[in-house]
């Protein structure tokens, strides 16, 4: 029960209490009182609306709204109504004030109030505080648009914010700060009108160091700069790109490269090579190992250029012989051996057999025109007859005799195009001609020859 309620109730009691006492109860006026819409009936001896509200102890504000008017006189069950203004806590710019009132909108509540607002500035409605009057309805805090000049990188531009401070100021407008960001004065310091508020925004930058990717903000302006604040040192031969005195850009990827050099000894085999040498202890076309080869060593200085681990170069400084390569020596047979051959014609002496492919030509078989001035006739001008072979000079001499199992004693006295080598053309006469084509012995016949071929053709 409200106090109005309280103290209407208990008036009743008392004016019915004395009405009765005083037998006057025939001539009470009957009314009906309505207190913020809340009717009450009563019963009276009073004549106007004051004396009434006086009698039954209720008190107006200036604010408050009463229909009849106080001088009003009374009548039978006429209806007197009350509305009460409400206290209203209205805040501008933090300074608290209360009024009265009987408006709901915040348009009306400031109007009533006298406070006029800009369309910049900021009205919210906000539930009553624990400090507030009784029975206060709400509270309208105002917010005055404060101008302030914002400048970036040369640039201002012009902003108006309700915020209380520099930082509530700025996150309102949207620009978001990081750690790195700088702003004059500091964004604690609070808002006022006509401030020039100063950034200095930092930019991202990523680093790519030691296989790590380091991701920073700064204000620095050349790639150095912001390699020494990471404390990311460059030494020697180390180097980065961009250039260290390469400037800054928006996200701007800097890459440190670490060079390295060392030098390593490599050894990798000489190789030895193959020497003959005349063995006069062995007979000839016989051949033997007289010493072993050995390979040699060879060393190297090399120098190898790393950069982020990874070998980009090679380079060799320097090569010694460190072991010489030892030769494979071979002996060749130079003992000359006259042995006796027993053949159908009787015994023949040599001194060297050979395996040879043999073949067998006559005049007709030569190849040679008939009509030819040479037809018939060998190398050495000799008529072509049986007991005459073509060989390479390289290997039987022009002019020495040789025997042929089953062809018989032969002087060599023709070559051919294509006699070389290990080869020999049998001749005959053109009515004794038999074909060969075998690989034969050939003895080649004393007299030994004053110059020998020992290594054979």
């Amino acid at each position: 029960m409200r106090w109005w309620q309280r103290v209407l109730a208990l008036s009743l009691t008392l004016l019915s209490f004395v009405g009765l006492a005083a037998g006057y109860r025939a001539t009470l006026t009957p009314v009906i009182l309505i207190v913020d819409g809340e009717p009450v009936a009563l019963s009276t001896h009073q004549t106007t609306v004051e004396m009434l509200l006086s009698e039954v102890g209720v008190s107006l504000r200036a604010e408050d709204r009463l229909a009849p008017g106080l001088h009003t006189v009374l009548a039978a069950d006429m209806e007197i109504s009350i509305d009460h203004a409400r206290p209203v806590v209205i805040v501008v710019d933090g300074r608290e004030q209360a009024i009265y009132a009987h408006e709901e909108s915040p348009a009306d509540l400031l109007a009533e109030a006298g406070i006029a607002v800009d369309h910049l500035d900021s009205v919210t409605l906000r539930p009553p505080s624990i400090t507030d009057p009784e029975n206060t309805r709400v509270r309208v805090v105002v917010k005055r648009a404060k101008e302030v000049t914002l400048e970036e990188g040369g640039i201002r531009t012009t902003l108006f914010s309700h915020a209380s401070t520099v930082g509530e100021a700025l996150l309102e407008a949207g620009i978001k700060l990081y750690r790195a960001d700088r702003v004059i004065p500091d964004l604690a310091t609070p808002l006022e009108h006509g401030m020039h508020i100063q950034l200095e925004l930092s930019i991202p930058v990523n680093v790519q160091v030691d296989g790590h990717v380091l991701r920073t903000r700064t204000h620095r302006i050349q790639v150095g700069e912001v390699l020494a604040d990471l404390g990311v040192t460059v030494n020697g031969q180390d180097y980065t790109e961009p250039a260290l005195d390469g400037r800054l850009s928006e996200d701007i990827v800097i890459e440190v490269f670490r060079v390295t050099e060392s030098v390593i000894v490599e050894q990798s085999p000489i190789p030895f090579d193959s020497a003959w040498q005349p063995d006069p202890n062995s007979e000839i076309d016989t051949q033997g190992l007289l010493q072993e080869g050995e390979p040699g060593v060879l060393e190297r200085r090399i120098r190898l250029r790393f950069v982020n681990n990874q070998v980009v170069d090679r380079r060799v400084e320097g090569e010694s012989v460190i072991l010489a390569p030892k030769s494979r020596v071979m002996g060749y047979g130079t003992m000359v051996v006259v042995r006796t051959l027993e053949t159908p014609t009787g015994p023949v002496d040599y001194w060297r057999v050979v395996r040879m492919l043999a073949t067998s030509y006559s005049a007709n078989t030569a190849g040679v025109s008939p009509d030819a001035p040479y037809y018939g006739y060998t190398a050495t001008g000799l008529k072509m007859r049986t007991g005459l072979v073509a060989v390479d000079p390289r290997v039987i001499k022009l002019g020495s005799e040789v025997y042929v199992p089953a062809y018989g004693v032969g002087l060599a006295a023709d070559t051919g195009g294509a006699i070389k080598g290990k080869r020999i053309d049998l001749g005959y006469s053109d009515d004794e001609l038999q074909l060969w084509y075998r690989w034969v012995d050939v003895y080649l016949l004393t007299p030994v020859p004053d110059t020998i071929n020992y290594l054979g053709p």
